[in-house]
């Protein structure tokens, strides 16, 4: 393989569990979840990074740290949720790496998102609806990937297995 795969989707779609769970996988891969990296060198949460800054302050952090781990080979990238609606951020994932789109339903999503007490996403008045009103205007660009999995109807198993098998194909078909 060599190359770098990349997850991208909504928030709480399962891209930091799923990277997790490839790097398990795969001898000298290494899982880098941006936004735990740019929480790890803020030394905030990114609620906290969004309140006391601001969301594109936030986005110019994520550009920068895309920008540095797509830099080589061997890495599984879980993005943020947001991450792949930046034109830059989607060409520069797309340019060096495999980028795979975790599809999942509203309900699974919100159901999720509903134990994390910590995501931005949780700190508005109606949650769902903003989420409903995210993913209307995400799907557009995370259809762009290479590939598009339905979260909806694989195990967490099955995920890795397809995203392991597409990894080692030469083309990159949906």
């Amino acid at each position: 393989m060599g190359h770098n795969i990349i997850l991208v989707g909504m928030p709480a779609c399962g891209k930091t569990t799923i990277g997790a769970l490839l790097a398990e996988n795969l001898e000298n891969y290494m899982h880098v979840d941006i936004d735990s990296v740019i929480e790890k060198t803020e030394g905030m949460r990114i609620s906290e990074i969004f309140e006391k800054y601001s969301e594109d302050y936030f986005r110019k952090l994520e550009y920068d740290t895309i920008k540095l781990y797509c830099q080589g080979k061997n890495k599984i990238i879980s993005t943020g949720g947001g991450a792949f609606e930046n034109p830059d951020n989607r060409a520069t994932l797309l340019k060096f790496g495999k980028v795979f789109y975790l599809k999942s339903d509203i309900d699974v999503l919100y159901y999720r998102i509903l134990k994390e007490s910590t995501r931005p996403l949780l700190q508005k008045e109606n949650p769902r609806k903003i989420l409903e009103e995210l993913m209307a205007k995400r799907e557009e660009n995370y259809k762009k990937a290479h590939y598009t999995i339905d979260t909806n109807v694989l195990s967490e198993d099955e995920i890795v297995r397809f995203i392991l098998d597409e990894a080692n194909s030469k083309s990159s078909n949906q």
